[in-house]
């Protein structure tokens, strides 16, 4: 992604504009998102204190006063304390919370609690008094006085991928004007267990995922409907008990609203989603060992939000990038559960074949990552087939575009789609630098792989550009199309975790932009100034976000002066015969920082050990 500060700018100063790079801080949602999971030794525990509220107060804390009680009037489930929350009938608002370690290094931590709830609202219908279970700022469930019940009722949810951080559990009832609604909560608990795949096994599993999608389309093409299945296969020799589907763009929603749905799961038995509902843990049958395959499916929706976005809607025409769920990656760090990041990308899958089958009206263009045919469909509607190999994402888009295609000299069918607001000669102007930034990537990092590509044109994109396999989102401007057009190779065919380590997508990219434009870096490391000694080219996301005005600075500035640097140091020739002997080698696999240095080592005599140090990249 190449963030750009064009919003307030007119489209002829777009393409100055695009040069400078301009983050947006992090949102207050981004920053509620919980931090990754990561493997540890587990310790199994129960965390919660007081649970069963016979000590009183003791670890809670509870608004107003009384909350936790013994009095007359509900029982408890074992004890003889327990919290009561709201039964007055008048408008009130009652708490309960707690602080809670949950330890590191377990896959399983689940929280448990009986609930009574008994009622005098007499409507089957309505919602009218409500709990709200939470951790860490995430809402977990909602409960009503449509689910009175007579006793109480044993309530399980799975917090795992809060294991190795302190939070914050809390209930909080609320309680309208009348007819009384009484929440009794006893015996809480929080029990943590298991362990992740254990230290050096860095096989990345599950894989070689093969994803089959049908979705059929509303008349406007923001509501999408149907099913998708996934078949992977173990690559590790520890066996997989679940796997993780990543709901990405659950974050422009909310756990009460989110606008991917997944239900119907089968071939596994589906969790409560976790991290901010961006991530869907799903329970296999069995234990699936080494080299075993297996396939889940699932119904899916997709509402498309209002907003010129990755995940979004400008009036009439629809971005929906992130949109397919995803499975997440096991390595030797566990699970990757990342929180989503609108600063940068979170994203991080193996390379994947995709078949998607979109039935939209006919009027709507749909161009998509992949290789796409179109059929009549019925009534005035059309379905687009997509289909893309060793690809980590799949995109597409819907709308009245005007299109039109070229051929680089290279021989790729490069398509662009604009928005009404695009004029013809902006048009062309981008089909020609799309066509030679295919050809000039190409010429130095391998052969562009994926039969065509697609740019979607808009200037109203708040971020200036966004990359897919074979589909990027671009605003009017040479330089941010070289760019994503560029991430066709770094991020795409040579992958990497663009969460923990954004560096190697994005400098990259923006070195190999230099390259192609003519840039050589001279003398950019004179400017180079560093905020603290905390801050590098190569620390992840979750300090980025903290420090989102130093992102685009450090990770694309000083990242690709680096490289310009190293250049400088093995000379033009051997950068050169690195990068692509680098590429050809992670070919459809995964970059990490260690294995980069390591090769670059390789291509010189000097020892880097000081270069690394002097331009901060560790790892």
């Amino acid at each position: 992604m190449r963030p750009t500060p064009h919003k307030a700018l007119g489209a002829g100063a777009l393409a100055v504009a695009a040069l400078a790079v301009f983050v947006l801080p992090a949102s207050p949602a981004a920053a509620a998102q919980p931090a990754p999971h990561r493997a540890a030794a587990c310790t199994p525990a129960q965390v919660v204190g007081n649970g069963g509220f016979e000590n009183g107060t003791s670890s809670w804390t509870a608004s107003p006063a009384g909350t936790i009680t013994s009095r007359s009037g509900q029982t408890a489930h074992g004890g003889s304390s327990y919290a009561w929350l709201d039964g007055t009938g008048s408008t009130r608002t009652d708490s309960l919370s707690q602080r809670v370690t949950v330890p590191a290094g377990c896959d399983k931590a689940t929280l448990t609690f009986w609930l009574h709830i008994d009622t005098a609202e007499t409507t089957s219908s309505v919602a009218y008094d409500k709990l709200t279970a939470r951790i860490g700022g995430t809402t977990l469930a909602t409960y009503s006085n449509l689910d009175k019940n007579t006793g109480y009722v044993k309530k399980s949810i799975d917090v795992s991928a809060y294991a190795g951080q302190t939070v914050t559990l809390s209930f909080t009832g609320t309680e309208d004007s009348s007819l009384q609604t009484s929440f009794v909560l006893d015996d809480v608990a929080l029990d943590t267990s298991g362990g992740t795949a254990p230290p050096g096994d860095s096989t990345r599993t599950p894989a070689a995922p093969s994803y089959t999608v049908n979705l059929s389309s509303d008349t406007t093409g923001t509501q999408w409907t149907g099913h998708e299945s996934v078949t992977f296969t173990n690559a590790s020799a520890t066996a997989l008990n679940e796997v993780y589907l990543r709901l990405w763009d659950n974050y422009h929603g909310t756990c009460d609203a989110m606008p991917i749905q997944v239900t119907g799961v089968t071939g596994g038995t589906a969790q409560a989603p976790t991290v901010g509902c961006t991530a869907l843990k799903v329970d296999l049958p069995a234990p699936l060992a080494q080299g075993r395959s297996a396939t889940i499916g699932f119904d899916l929706g997709i509402t498309v939000p209002s907003g010129a976005d990755r995940f979004g809607h400008d009036g009439a025409y629809s971005f929906i990038g992130n949109a397919l769920p995803v499975l997440a990656v096991r390595d030797s760090s566990g699970w990757h559960l990342d929180p989503y990041t609108n600063n940068g990308e979170s994203f991080y899958s193996l390379a994947a074949d995709f078949k998607v089958t979109l039935d939209h009206p006919s009027g709507l263009l749909v161009p998509a990552t992949g290789t796409s045919t179109d059929t009549p469909g019925a009534g005035g509607r059309t379905v687009t087939t997509a289909t893309a190999s060793a690809v980590r994402d799949f995109a597409w888009a819907a709308g009245p575009f005007t299109r039109i295609s070229g051929t680089s000299n290279a021989g790729v069918a490069v398509n662009v789609y604009s928005v009404s607001g695009i004029s013809s000669a902006d048009a062309q102007s981008m089909l020609g630098t799309a066509k030679s930034a295919v050809d000039a990537h190409a010429g130095r990092f391998g052969a562009y792989p994926y039969g065509e590509l697609d740019a979607v044109l808009d200037n109203n994109y708040w971020f200036g550009g966004m990359e897919y396999p074979g589909f990027v989102l671009d605003v009017v401007s040479s330089t941010a199309l070289t760019h994503e057009i560029g991430h066709q190779w770094w991020y795409g065919i040579v992958g990497d975790d663009e969460y923990n380590s954004p560096w190697l997508d994005e400098a990259f990219t923006d070195y190999a932009t230099d390259l192609a434009l003519g840039k050589t870096g001279s003398n950019c490391w004179n400017s180079v100034s560093w905020a603290s000694s905390d801050e590098k080219i190569t620390n992840s996301m979750a300090y980025w976000d903290a420090h989102s005005s130093r992102y685009s600075t450090v990770v694309y500035g000083y990242g690709k002066c680096a490289l310009h640097d190293l250049r400088r140091v093995l000379g033009d020739t051997a950068m050169t015969k690195l990068l692509k002997d680098y590429a050809s080698a992670h070919w459809y696999g995964v970059s990490t920082t260690a294995e980069f240095k390591a090769a670059a080592q390789a291509a010189t005599s000097t020892d880097l050990t000081s270069f690394w140090t002097q331009h901060r990249i560790d790892g």
